[in-house]
């Protein structure tokens, strides 16, 4: 006999709850994780729908206390169906439990009540209302009469306006709609995050090399890479593929990067879609989140546009997922389960019989690692809109400038630009990139990163002076002198936004600066006001980290400066090329894209490193075929499989003892590096041992994680943690 754990319906306030059924013979071979089926439920056993999350063959009640399942629902086409299902194959793919996968897909299924919009209507004949007015002005029921003076003219108010201006409480007007005088309605009414400005309509014209794009993904729905450079016009093929799919009843889906979720990319779909278009981001409060589902749910808008949580908002007849900037490391959740939006993203176009289209100037590895293979069908747009050439890129030597006499933050050569462009009335961006930059040894004579002899990654520096690799757990004291040149110039590298705005305003007493980072963006609409402010021009340079890089398009901004520009090169993560590579392309692609052209200066203290030189060049091909040699090499993805495990516990020995028996839980064809102590060795008082299981075969890697999950089922643990992230 088998059973089944099922949700009765789906609300946020039941997701935690499930009930065991008895599964009946005769459907024992059809009912599956996350089937939609009917049930009895209650003491009336009325029928309810219900999904399953669990089939096993024991049960912790007895079969007498127990009902059967009814049967396997048909309606298989309700939106809830897609979405457990898809839940059900982020929990099978990802390693987590049922319930944090339909926490995921489901997450705007709140408390939180949709606005109501009442008004008051008219019950009787305007000759009778002004009866019933002089006869509360004789009894000097003042806020009754002047609602009654009102209703003689007209026949229905807005609730707002009569306890508003009026001055009219709710029980006046409770006693006039309980005798009959007046009646009260009320609709829901649900919240547009903005208004939209509706007068500007006028599309683009396409170039060739966009309609060709176009023409391709409307007629032949299937997986698409749309590799673009900078400028190149992507927003406008994904404007113009989405109002085809609109025009043959589909809605559609827009991710975006959070942080390039900005007020300039949404007009452009404003001005097209008018409030047929909405948005989803993580500054909105429940009730706003709440009401764009359900105006999504209802079929009130064809269009959502918002960052990775954007994907679940429930449309019914879904026809197109578009992912820009697929690239962006903000697409892998960072809660368990540790999903990665892409591939979610093809689930549930597969589910739906939908598109999916990614685009990116700069592809991330695995995506144009299968783009090549043919599972994705890749299309390339190779020219900018204005006409004009790419950013020439120059790299500046920061270990050069130190021989020099230069300890200034800025090159001389980046100075020099500066001064150019300022006297010119054009705008700078001075880009730092800031990821990786606290927990390494830097040689600031020769540039070189103290690594793993392992791993092929940086060794992070700890408090304890020791230097240590966070996958193979290989340790050595920090040292003092540089292996490499012996220069005593080493040491860890600390710079922030706020040293560059200083060292700015020093060198550049009369330029208006503007600075973009975490602490000045704390307040809301900050983040908008700042770039508001700088593409009025009101600044002549915008000092900031990776923010101010993403998506942005200044017509004015004609020089783009990256400050420290290899420190993401130093993190323990063997992406850390493509990172660097990305970033710096796209940092360099904000200049140059009005009539004038752009320029970019690259400083680093690693200059020959491939990531770099091609960066300056603007060539991913060449970057991804450096890379992918590497990656094969190491077997790292997408040449091989990684699953990243991580234990966390209040106890550092049951946090290392568990993750040593998980590590014996390993089955034959996989490598397993580690335990070791995390990146972040102890949070909120937690400490944090990490594995990595590692192979060429999914399967092996894939059932070794299932093997450890098995294991954690009945191994004896108290409040350790475990999760896994598949990198």
């Amino acid at each position: 006999m088998k059973y089944a754990d099922v949700i009765i319906d789906i609300s946020h306030e039941k997701v935690d709850r499930t009930f065991q059924y008895i599964i009946p013979d005769d459907l024992a071979d059809r009912i599956r994780v996350g089937e939609c089926v009917n049930v009895p439920f209650g003491k009336g056993n009325s029928v309810r729908k219900a999904y399953v999350t669990g089939i096993s063959a024991e049960s912790c009640i007895e079969d007498s206390k127990l009902k059967y399942i009814g049967s396997i629902c048909t309606d298989e086409n309700s939106i809830e169906y897609d979405y457990i299902r898809l839940a059900a194959w982020i929990r099978e793919t990802y390693g987590s439990t049922m319930i944090a996968a339909l926490k995921t897909v489901l997450p705007a299924k709140k408390t939180a009540k949709a606005r109501e919009k009442k008004k008051i209507i008219r019950n009787i004949a305007p000759d009778m209302i002004m009866s019933l007015y002089h006869e509360c002005l004789r009894k000097k029921h003042n806020a009754k009469a002047r609602l009654l003076y009102e209703l003689s003219t007209e026949e229905i108010l807005p609730y707002e306006l009569v306890t508003g201006k009026l001055g009219v409480t709710s029980a006046t007007i409770n006693s006039l709609n309980k005798d009959g005088t007046i009646r009260v309605e009320s609709e829901s009414i649900y919240r547009n995050p903005v208004m939209p400005d509706t007068s500007l309509k006028g599309a683009r014209e396409l170039s060739y090399e966009q309609q060709k794009v176009c023409e391709r993904i409307n007629q032949n729905p299937g997986r698409y890479l749309i590799f673009g450079i900078t400028g190149s016009g992507k927003t406008e093929v994904y404007i113009n593929i989405i109002e085809h799919a609109v025009s043959q009843g589909k809605q559609c889906i827009m991710l975006v990067p959070e942080i390039a979720l900005t007020y300039q990319t949404l007009l452009r779909f404003y001005k097209r879609f008018g409030d047929r278009v909405s948005v989803i981001n993580s500054t909105m409060t429940p009730g706003e989140r709440y009401d764009q589902c359900m105006r999504a749910k209802n079929g009130d808008i064809d269009v959502i546009i918002g960052p990775r949580s954007a994907l679940f908002v429930p449309f019914k007849d879904l026809g197109m997922v578009i992912i820009d900037e697929e690239h962006e490391s903000t697409y892998i959740s960072e809660q368990t389960p540790r999903y990665h939006t892409r591939d979610v993203a093809e689930k549930l176009c597969e589910l739906k019989g939908a598109t999916l289209v990614l685009g990116s100037a700069t592809p991330s590895v695995e995506t144009y690692f299968l783009a090549k293979q043919g599972y994705y069908e890749l299309h390339k747009l190779t020219k900018r809109l204005t006409g004009g050439e790419l950013p020439k890129a120059y790299v500046a030597d920061m270990r050069q400038e130190l021989r020099n006499g230069n300890k200034s933050i800025l090159s001389n050569i980046l100075q020099e630009k500066i001064r150019d462009r300022l006297s010119k009335n054009e705008q700078i961006m001075l880009f730092l990139n800031r990821r990786g930059y606290s927990g390494f040894l830097n040689c600031r004579m020769c540039g070189h990163v103290i690594k793993c002899p392992h791993c092929d990654v940086s060794l992070s520096r700890h408090n304890d002076n020791m230097l240590r690799c966070h996958y193979c757990g290989y340790e050595t004291k920090e040292v003092t002198k540089c292996p490499e040149c012996g220069s005593d110039h080493i040491r860890a590298f600390r710079i922030g936004t706020q040293q560059v705005e200083e060292c700015v305003n020093r060198l550049f007493p009369d330029a208006k600066v503007l600075r973009m980072d975490a602490d000045t963006t704390k307040k809301k609409d900050s983040y908008e006001k700042i770039l508001s402010a700088f593409a009025n021009r009101e600044a002549d340079i915008l000092v900031g980290t990776q923010m101010i890089v993403k998506g942005h398009d200044f017509s004015n901004v004609t020089l783009v400066g990256a400050i420290a520009a290899d420190l993401s090169l130093n993190e323990s993560d063997f992406k850390t090329g493509e990172r660097t590579f990305s970033l710096l392309t796209q940092a360099i692609g904000r200049a140059g894209r009005g009539s004038a052209p752009g320029e970019a200066v690259i400083q680093t203290y690693r200059p020959d490193h491939y990531s770099i030189v091609y960066a300056s060049k603007q060539d991913y091909e060449a970057f991804y075929e450096e890379e992918i040699t590497y990656r094969d090499i190491c077997s790292y993805p997408p040449a091989g499989v990684m699953v990243h495990v991580l234990v966390s516990s209040d106890d550092p020995r049951r946090a290392l003892g568990l993750a040593t028996a998980l590590k014996k839980r390993a089955l034959p064809g996989v490598g397993i590096i580690g335990p070791a102590p995390d990146g972040i060795y102890k949070l909120n008082d937690n400490y944090r041992y990490g594995i990595f299981i590692k192979g060429k075969d999914k399967k092996s890697v894939e059932a070794t994680r299932d093997n450890m999950e098995e294991f954690l089922r009945t191994a004896p643990v108290k409040n350790e943690i475990v999760t896994f992230d598949v990198l």
